[in-house]
């Protein structure tokens, strides 16, 4: 499908969010994708990854993370001190922000014209525990989580009980994780600890580890796999159309 983007200013509890709308430009009634990005916010490679869903006939949201922290349309380098300033807005945003931020996303959403009300969410390294945060919320109906960092460790600050490892029970929609396991950020215990919860608590889930570095979508750098990627987002497809188109 030929597609089309625009920005949106989004109101959230902590400020305006700027996010970028990727959509076909054939009339339909399309589902909403909200993809979160690393802690870089929208790179070309995460424009590009957002270019690809949408082509498959999905709304697709890409909203800027940080939005709190940063001036309107920050986008960081990927170098060392894009990866500081990164990490350090990581450290300094609240999940319950996050939470709020995927709200008002969803209700963005629901009222866009040629969507039909359904919603999942995509992400990668923080972008893809973002995703698995937005499956909190009841109305996320699917999320695909790549290589997706800080879950195993439950370490993003939060307030006492909120955190993101041990809210695991109260997911009700499908949700893929995906893992490289020569990634260093998620080692193979932490990767353990997620995987035996999963099983305890009974969510509805898809699990796969594949032989792949850190960041291996980003079609930028040595770690990217086309291969990989490419399969990557046909499963993603393929989950989002299952779950969410009607």
């Amino acid at each position: 499908m030929i597609i089309s983007s625009q920005t949106h200013d989004i109101t959230t509890p902590t400020g305006m969010m700027r996010t970028y709308h990727y959509s076909p430009v054939e009339g339909g009634n399309y589902p909403c994708i909200i993809f979160y990005s690393e802690i870089f916010q929208q790179t070309a490679p995460i424009a590009r990854s957002a270019a690809i869903l949408a082509s498959h006939g999905f709304h697709v949201l890409v909203p800027e993370v940080f939005h709190e922290l940063n001036p309107i349309g920050t986008v960081l380098a990927y170098d060392d001190a894009g990866k500081d300033k990164g990490n350090e807005d990581k450290w300094s945003k609240q999940l319950e922000h996050h939470d709020s931020d995927t709200q008002a996303l969803i209700e963005f959403a629901q009222q866009l014209n040629g969507c039909n009300g359904n919603v999942g969410a995509m992400g990668v390294c923080i972008g893809g525990h973002l995703a698995y945060r937005a499956a909190l919320n009841p109305a996320i109906k699917a999320a695909f989580c790549l290589y997706a960092t800080d879950i195993h460790s439950d370490s993003l600050p939060a307030q006492i009980g909120n955190g993101s490892f041990e809210r695991m029970k109260d997911i009700q929609g499908e949700i893929h994780f995906v893992w490289g396991k020569q990634d260093p950020h998620v080692p193979m215990e932490g990767r353990l600890r997620i995987y035996t919860a999963c099983q305890r608590t009974g969510i509805n889930f898809h699990w796969q580890e594949v032989n792949a570095q850190h960041a291996f979508m980003r079609d930028e750098g040595d770690r990217y796999d086309a291969a990989l990627a490419i399969s990557m987002y046909q499963q993603a497809v393929a989950l989002f159309g299952r779950t969410l188109v009607l």
